[in-house]
């Protein structure tokens, strides 16, 4: 093949970098648009917490770039969310970034020492374990004490109590209702990013 001895060629690797911020960046307005269809489970958990799966784009950012690139999504989606719709003053949108990232760094990490699709299984398992683990002292330490200075704490306990009467102080109502609802989003973004991986697949490594 003949070139043009002035034609001056992209290096690859400056090709590759320039596709994987595009991406990163792509999926990270995705995720920031599944973050808005956000939706109550009332029969599982109190409805001022709502279900989503904008971890799904961040879990194909990982898999198909790598964890950096999740946590990135996990970041870009919130930091748009605090500049057009935060209703929290960012607080919200801080722990929805901790507990995202809980997901997506355990999931890279494990995938990147056994890049098949059972380490990816194993990746995505372990990673909605500690999200929903993680979650408990997140909401704990930094959203709930936000939130109680707009609605008092007996009233949000309350709320739970609709559930399940027995439930009594926060940290319970965390550890029964709050940590197994955040594991189960992250095992549906996971099903969800094994269903739809192979067809995004050429998308994303391209």
């Amino acid at each position: 093949m003949s070139t043009n001895a002035n034609t001056r060629l992209v290096p690859v690797s400056r090709v590759s970098r320039t596709h994987k911020l595009v991406i990163t960046a792509m999926l990270g307005a995705a995720a920031f648009v599944l973050q808005l269809l956000e939706f109550p489970i009332p029969f599982l958990i109190p409805s001022f917490v709502q279900m989503d799966f904008s971890e799904l784009p961040a879990l194909l950012a990982t898999f198909s770039i790598g964890p950096v690139s999740g946590v990135s999504v996990c970041l870009i989606k919130n930091v748009i969310k605090v500049i057009f719709k935060t209703t929290t003053g960012g607080v919200g949108e801080l722990c929805n970034f901790l507990i995202g990232a809980a997901l997506v760094v355990p999931a890279g990490l494990l995938y990147r020492r056994m890049k098949t699709r059972k380490g990816a299984l194993i990746g995505s398992l372990a990673g909605a374990v500690c999200m929903g683990i993680l979650s408990v002292p997140i909401n704990y330490f930094i959203s709930y004490p936000i939130y109680t200075a707009f609605m008092p704490l007996d009233v949000i306990i309350s709320m739970y109590q609709e559930l399940i009467p027995s439930v009594n102080g926060l940290l319970s109502c965390l550890v029964i209702f709050n940590l197994p609802f955040t594991m189960l989003k992250g095992l549906l973004c996971s099903a969800l990013c094994f269903a739809v991986y192979k067809p995004l697949s050429p998308l994303l490594h391209k």
